[in-house]
């Protein structure tokens, strides 16, 4: 085991995580670690990061979507495992997964968006920081100096002077890509965050039951006294000096929401000189539409399952937007990604990688502070694994994967 081990690392240029052994004994899938997040977490913050919107359908129909693809293997091609190093918008990284934008993944273990950068700069992959998340730009810029990339919301009041002034301090932070988020044009309500008080339109308030949870999970505890109660690090400042948690969801809720027009799009073009991606496109018109305003990337994604559980699943959209941009950008992929088979059959489908969300808060809730860099080891140990086994020598490679895709949509045929 440790040979094979070394011999994998050796290939992908991966730096593995130090107990990648002895955690991968007791989860070795990234469902492990949901199960083990959820025994582990308080119950409140296990259910806001696993959550969704409505019944959990959307996220159900995201994975199912995802499992029925099937690949079809050619053999006597790839005698061993092989590497997966890839190029993003000019940038070299260990594999083609990264860590996606979440929305306060400190309600489910606190500190969480600082051990995401950590574990990100440390195995090579990117990781992007939300908008509403934890820790400052300034702060993730000097942990994850290597693979930084910031999401976006948008703020249109005073002519979008919050959402410039958080681009100026990405810009001097480093950040290697801006991520514009499309797929939020409406504020809704999540059940599960509902019913255990994390959630809805009123002011956040701990309740006994959030209370016992906390004594109940001592380490979630500790984490908190360690990095301080949930703040929106990165809004907080706007919303003055002496601006608690409430204060501040007061304030986000007034100044930020709905979805960027094209022609805001066009402006944040004009304003940010490196790689600008557009998150959140499932019809390739929109795709078209991005590619014409200048725009590096498309991030195929209905914010995984949490906004509204009607739309498609992404990966089923991801052939039609590929098609439409060609070239033009770099097509990328979220909403669903469990495994390194996930990203697999992302590749094999034309994306040139994939993010996880919430394979990441489930490996905080398992692990604790060694959670994301052995989730980054599953995905990569797993997505050498599924391409060698299918006789992809490379990521590219994958593209040339005979492959059923039942799911798959036909948006000239259903929309002429």
């Amino acid at each position: 085991m440790h040979d094979m081990t070394a011999r994998v690392a050796a290939i992908s240029g991966h730096k593995r995580s130090p107990n990648f052994l002895k955690n991968q004994r007791w989860y070795p899938t990234v469902y492990d670690l949901r199960r083990g997040a959820q025994r582990r977490l308080p119950h409140f913050a296990f259910e806001y990061g696993d959550g969704g919107a409505g019944d959990d359908t959307g996220i159900k129909h995201n994975w199912s979507a995802l499992d029925a693809i099937e690949m079809v293997p050619r053999y006597g091609a790839t005698p061993e495992l092989p590497p997966v190093k890839v190029k993003l918008f000019g940038r070299e990284y260990t594999a083609p997964l990264g860590v996606a934008p979440m929305g306060s993944p400190i309600v489910v273990w606190p500190g969480a968006d600082k051990l995401f950068a950590r574990a990100a700069q440390h195995a090579g992959v990117p990781y992007t920081l939300g908008c509403a998340g934890g820790a400052t730009i300034e702060e993730i810029a000097e942990i994850a100096p290597d693979v930084f990339w910031f999401q976006l919301y948008r703020f249109a009041k005073n002519d979008h002077a919050i959402g410039f002034d958080l681009v100026k301090r990405a810009d001097a932070a480093g950040a290697h890509a801006l991520m514009l988020t499309l797929d939020v044009p409406v504020r809704t309500i999540r059940a599960r965050e509902v019913k255990v008080g994390v959630g809805g339109g009123g002011a956040f308030k701990a309740d006994w039951r959030m209370m016992m949870g906390m004594v109940k999970c001592p380490s979630w505890a500790v984490a908190m006294l360690q990095n301080g109660q949930p703040r929106f690090a990165n809004i907080q400042p706007y919303a003055g000096a002496n601006a608690g948690l409430n204060d501040t969801i007061t304030f986000a809720r007034k100044e930020m929401g709905g979805a960027f027009s094209w022609d805001e799009v066009a402006r944040y073009r004009d304003k940010w000189k490196r790689p600008l991606i557009v998150k959140g496109i499932l019809h390739p018109a929109d795709a078209e539409k991005a590619v014409s305003l200048g725009v590096d990337g498309i991030l195929v994604s209905n914010h995984g399952g949490r906004q509204i559980e009607a739309l498609p699943a992404p990966i089923d959209c991801v052939p039609a937007v590929v098609k439409a941009v060609g070239t033009k950008a770099t097509v990328l992929f979220d909403s669903g990604v469990r495994s390194g088979t996930d990203v697999a059959r992302a590749l094999a489908l034309g994306a040139k990688a994939a993010l996880a969300g919430k394979t990441f808060l489930w490996s905080v809730g398992a692990l604790g502070s060694e959670g994301p860099g052995h989730a980054i080891d599953l995905l990569i140990d797993e997505l050498q694994s599924a391409l060698g086994q299918v006789g992809a020598r490379s990521p590219d490679e994958a593209r040339n994967v005979v492959l059923r895709h039942p799911g798959a949509y036909d948006f000239e045929r259903n929309h002429p």
